[in-house]
C-alpha cells in the first residue's frame, strides 16, 4: 500500500475507534442485557452497536477492502488476498458485563498475509495506541519502544489465556521460566500487550486467542520493536490461535525453552 493510502486508512481506524469508543460508554454507563452466542460467550447491544458504527467509517473510507468482524462476519467484498479489516468491536465482553475496564476496540488492516496497521481503543480503562507499518507505535500521540530486557531474571512475564497450554507438554516449561523469571502477572485482554509495547513487560504468553483478538495489538508491539509471533514462532495468519510476544531477546530464549519441551 503506498504510503498516502496507508495513512489514510490508519486515519479511519482511529476515527472508526472513536465511534465504537462513544457506543461503548453510552452502554458503560446505560447497562446492558446479556444474550449467548452458538460458542457460549456473551455478546451484547454494545458489540453489535459498535460494529455497525466502525463498520460505517471503514467502508466509506476505503471501499475496496473487505470486513471480517467479530459480529457480523465477513462481508464477502474484495478479492482473495487484497485488503481486508480485522475487526472485534469489543474485545473482552466478559470484563464489560462484570463492570472492569479491561476491554477494548481492536481494529487492524492485512494487505495480502500482511498486518500493516492496527488500532487499540480502550475507553474506560483510558488509553488508545496505534501504529502502521515502517511508522512506529503510539500512545495517545506519543512514541513508545519496547524495553531492553536481555535476561530471563530480569523479566516480567504476563500470562492471558492459556486453558489449552495447561494439558500441553510445554507446561513444565512454562512453569520453569515462571521460576526464573524477575515476576509473572496476568494483565490479560490488550492490557498486557499495551505495557509491552510501551517497555512496561517483557513476555505474553497465551494460548487461546482468536486473530481478532491480536491482530492490531501484533501491528503495535512489532512497531515498538517486540517480536510478535504464536507459540510455535510462526508469522500470524487467519487460523493464529496462540501467541508467544516480547522483547526480542526474551521472546528467543522462551520460544526455545518451549520448542525444547515439545
Amino acid at each position: 500500500m503506498h504510503p498516502d493510502d496507508l495513512a489514510m486508512a490508519l486515519a479511519a481506524a482511529r476515527e472508526a475507534a472513536a465511534a465504537a469508543a462513544e457506543v461503548i460508554r453510552h452502554y458503560w454507563k446505560r447497562g446492558v442485557v446479556v444474550e449467548l452466542k452458538a460458542d457460549a460467550t456473551p455478546v451484547t447491544i454494545a458489540d453489535r452497536e459498535a460494529e455497525r458504527a466502525i463498520r460505517q467509517v471503514l467502508q466509506a473510507a476505503l471501499p475496496q477492502a473487505a470486513i471480517y468482524g467479530e459480529e457480523f462476519g465477513h462481508d464477502g467484498g474484495s478479492e482473495p488476498g487484497g485488503l481486508l479489516w480485522l475487526v472485534d468491536p469489543l474485545d473482552g465482553t466478559k470484563s464489560f458485563v462484570r463492570r472492569t475496564p479491561f476491554f477494548s476496540t481492536q481494529i487492524a488492516l492485512m494487505d495480502a498475509d500482511e498486518l500493516i496497521l492496527g488500532v487499540s481503543s480502550a475507553p474506560i480503562y483510558g488509553e488508545t495506541m496505534w501504529a502502521s507499518a515502517g511508522g512506529g507505535a503510539w500512545l495517545d500521540g506519543e512514541r513508545v519502544q519496547v524495553a531492553d530486557t536481555r535476561a530471563i531474571g530480569q523479566a516480567s512475564i504476563s500470562t492471558g489465556n492459556i486453558k489449552t497450554l495447561t494439558a500441553d507438554t510445554r507446561w513444565q516449561a512454562l512453569g520453569q521460566l515462571i521460576r526464573d523469571s524477575n515476576r509473572i502477572r496476568g494483565y490479560g485482554d490488550f492490557c498486557h500487550y499495551h505495557l509491552l509495547a510501551r517497555g512496561s513487560l517483557d513476555l505474553v504468553i497465551e494460548s487461546d486467542v482468536n486473530i481478532l483478538d491480536i491482530a492490531a495489538l501484533a501491528v503495535i508491539v512489532r512497531e515498538a520493536g517486540g517480536v510478535f509471533t504464536d507459540l510455535l514462532g510462526a508469522s500470524l495468519t487467519l487460523d493464529t490461535r496462540s501467541v508467544l510476544a516480547g522483547t526480542p531477546a526474551i521472546h528467543r530464549q522462551a520460544l526455545g525453552r518451549l520448542a525444547a519441551a515439545r
